[in-house]
């Protein structure tokens, strides 16, 4: 029966300085993998390498770069394989979102989260897929459920997460025979720095907490390792014969209508 370790395997986690993709790295040391830590953040990026580090045995690594500036990618491509010999996984979670109405928002605003959220995903996807033609291996894009759920003021995220779903669906086409399976999550509230930051702007952020809370079926919102543990299964031998789709983690918050 194939199982979930990642063992012998290097990873490398874009926005993994903190939140969804600190979750991730983490999960995935936890598994067996050489986890790379990339992030716009240098210190945050320190951070979670040194504390990952303690438990793996130093098999990590932390690259400070910005995922929409393409030298930064091919920079940190190169020093993964100088580093690791290879790249066995990817996972495209960088993020950030600019709520506003579409005549309202900035070209420069509109520009940099289509940049971060959907350039990046292209940019790392182009370098590291002639890595992983050598030996095979697996890609997760961090979509959300903005993907097919829109919510007022979000036209530029709604629309580059939905932009991810199907940059996921043609990689996986392009990519089969190269043995490279190409999936997305779709997280909904996931308890982040950027989701308390979004709560601490409402007018009564206790108010608002209970009312998400209340679109919840399974009483909660989610966590990062929700959602790590999500990419874990993607990446591992485990879903072999997943490639091409999107596993939504919400809570079942988008089926009951949320």
């Amino acid at each position: 029966m194939a199982n979930s370790s990642l063992a012998n395997r290097v990873a490398l986690v874009t926005g993994a300085g903190a939140g969804i993709g600190e979750g991730i790295a983490e999960c995935f040391s936890e598994a067996g993998a050489s986890a790379v830590i990339f992030d716009i953040n240098g210190e945050s990026a320190v951070r979670v390498k040194e504390r990952l580090a303690q438990a793996s045995g130093g098999r990590c690594l932390a690259i400070q770069g910005d995922v929409s500036n393409e030298a930064d990618v091919q920079a940190a491509v190169a020093q993964t394989v100088k580093t690791f010999g290879a790249i066995d996984i990817l996972v495209n979670n960088a993020g950030i979102d600019v709520s506003s109405s579409v005549p309202e928002m900035s070209t420069g605003n509109w520009d940099r989260v289509l940049a971060v959220n959907l350039k990046g995903a292209f940019y790392f996807s182009k370098h590291v897929i002639p890595v992983m033609r050598q030996s095979g291996g697996a890609i997760v894009n961090i979509s959300s459920v903005h993907a097919f759920a829109s919510y007022e003021h979000y036209g530029a995220y709604d629309a580059a997460k939905a932009g991810l779903l199907a940059l996921t669906r043609t990689l996986a086409l392009d990519h089969g025979r190269d043995r490279i399976r190409v999936n997305a999550i779709c997280p909904g509230y996931i308890n982040t720095p950027m989701t308390e930051e979004w709560f601490k702007e409402q007018p009564d952020p206790d108010a608002t907490l209970r009312e998400v809370l209340s679109f919840h079926p399974v009483g909660r919102i989610g966590t990062p390792r929700d959602v790590a543990e999500a990419a874990l299964f993607l990446v591992s031998d485990a879903s072999s014969f997943i490639s091409g789709t999107y596993l939504v983690v919400d809570g079942a918050m988008t089926v009951a209508g949320r």
